[in-house]
């Protein structure tokens, strides 16, 4: 079967007021439009178009729990191979769906005018064992000050559908923040501007032994909140004012960019502690088609842009910074991965001329995509989901053609696409996004 979906966007402060309107050839709200959620979480649940074609059900989480067997076909083996949080956690334990009868991915469309919040997300195992402690301890599930809202892990991939999209990912190397820093403390004494705070800043992470240490006592100090954290944060703010623009100064880019962010997100969230604690992340600056995989542990925010983002059914985030909800130091620091990282891109696999797919090495999800133009491709493909399906057209039309059923899918509407339809058959002109379960053949041989 294919069921047409529909949701509305969610309007957190941070969402375009025009970016998910336009994508999808709809008229803007009106207000901010930031996230549009297709899947079973009941966060936003995900309604039916017409419920009489599943037998009454509103909602794609009602259909699914009430027919698991039509709605997602046959059991699956999960992999062990979960990412841990830090290395030192060992292997992680096998995933296991959020909940009974429902899918293990949750797809959005994203778009950010404003930054997001500074956050990180929990392994299987920190996730299962921080939901039994926080229930044993009886804190409500509605608490601003709960971690895990369910036992999952939530890794993430978000694809690039604006010409750029923003984002800070992953520590770098402890050496590359002492040099930027040590710039901004130059410039800054240069201008007459205070810059002790930031002298004090550089010469502690000098004392720890080693780049994880480093920016484990960053993390962990930066969101204490000490006047120490307050002047650094003043002071970072008030250098990074002298420097050019963005561009002008070629023989120190890399300051010139951080200062840049550190204005960018000072405009943002005066005073925050997370605009210095950007500093010591990966940015990096999407083109369209371009993705991140960010797996548990990795520190992140989406700075800006229009993208597709894929992840494990799951809400558990541990905040910090750039936000004024609750932030749990301690859980945050526990779960969190300091050692340097290397920008997490990941690249597309070609399974075909106009099909790829997007797969990181976890069960819960892959993202497929297929553009076909007519110029070069005739117009034609074939994918096999192997699984549950849901597919966003974000371009032009496709008329898919599976084992049981057709249906056109025009620019701007999502479909779930039953396990039984097997392998589907793509006619026409656009593009379209599918989100399916991971870890198992796309392309029908």
């Amino acid at each position: 079967m294919f069921v047409r979906l529909e949701n509305t966007p969610r309007d957190y402060a941070w969402g375009s007021t025009t970016a998910i309107a336009e994508l999808l050839g709809r008229a803007p709200s009106g207000g901010p439009e930031a996230e549009l959620w297709l899947g079973t979480h009941t966060g936003s649940p995900t309604r039916i178009a017409d419920p009489a074609q599943v037998g009454g059900h509103q909602t794609l989480a009602a259909w699914v729990a009430a027919e698991p067997e039509l709605t997602l076909g046959r059991a699956r083996t999960q992999s062990p191979d979960e990412p841990a949080g830090k290395p030192s956690d060992g292997p992680a334990a096998p995933a296991e769906p959020a909940e009974p009868a429902a899918l293990p991915f949750l797809l959005k469309i994203l778009a950010a005018a404003h930054p997001l919040s500074l956050q990180a997300h929990p392994s299987i195992a920190q996730a299962r064992e921080g939901f039994a402690r926080e229930e044993a301890a009886g804190v409500p599930l509605t608490s601003p000050s709960r971690n895990y809202k369910d036992r999952n892990h939530k890794p993430e991939l978000i694809v690039a559908l604006s010409p750029t999209f923003e984002a800070l990912c992953g520590f770098r190397a402890v050496d590359g923040v002492v040099n930027v820093l040590q710039e901004f403390i130059d410039r800054g004494a240069e201008a007459g501007q205070p810059v002790s705070a930031l002298e004090a800043f550089v010469t502690e992470l000098g004392r720890h032994g080693n780049a994880e240490e480093a920016v484990a006592w960053a993390l962990e100090w930066l969101l204490t909140g000490s006047n120490g954290v307050h002047n650094l944060v003043t002071q970072c703010g008030a250098v990074a004012a002298i420097f050019p623009p963005l561009g002008t100064d070629t023989s120190h880019k890399k300051a010139v960019a951080e200062a840049a962010t550190v204005r960018e997100l000072g405009a943002e969230y005066p005073g925050d502690p997370g605009i210095v604690l950007a500093i010591l992340l990966n940015r990096v600056s999407l083109k369209r088609g371009e993705a991140l995989y960010l797996p548990a542990g990795n520190m992140h925010a989406y700075l800006s842009g229009l993208g597709v983002e894929l992840m494990a059914s799951s809400d558990n985030v541990l905040r910090g910074g750039l936000t004024p909800k609750h932030i749990d130091v301690a859980e945050l620091v526990a779960i969190t991965q300091c050692a340097p990282l290397d920008i997490p891109l990941l690249s597309p696999k070609t399974l075909s001329p106009g099909v790829t797919v997007f797969a990181p090495a976890v069960p819960d999800f892959a993202l497929v995509h297929v553009s076909l133009e007519q110029a070069s491709l005739g117009g034609q493909a074939s994918v096999r989901f192997d699984g549950p399906a849901i597919v966003i057209c974000t371009e032009g039309e496709l008329t898919l053609s599976g084992e049981r059923s057709s249906v056109t899918v025009h620019r701007g509407e999502f479909f779930f696409v039953t396990p039984d339809e097997g392998v589907v058959a793509l006619n026409g002109f656009g593009e379209i996004f599918a989100a399916r379960q991971g870890l198992s053949p796309v392309l029908e041989e």
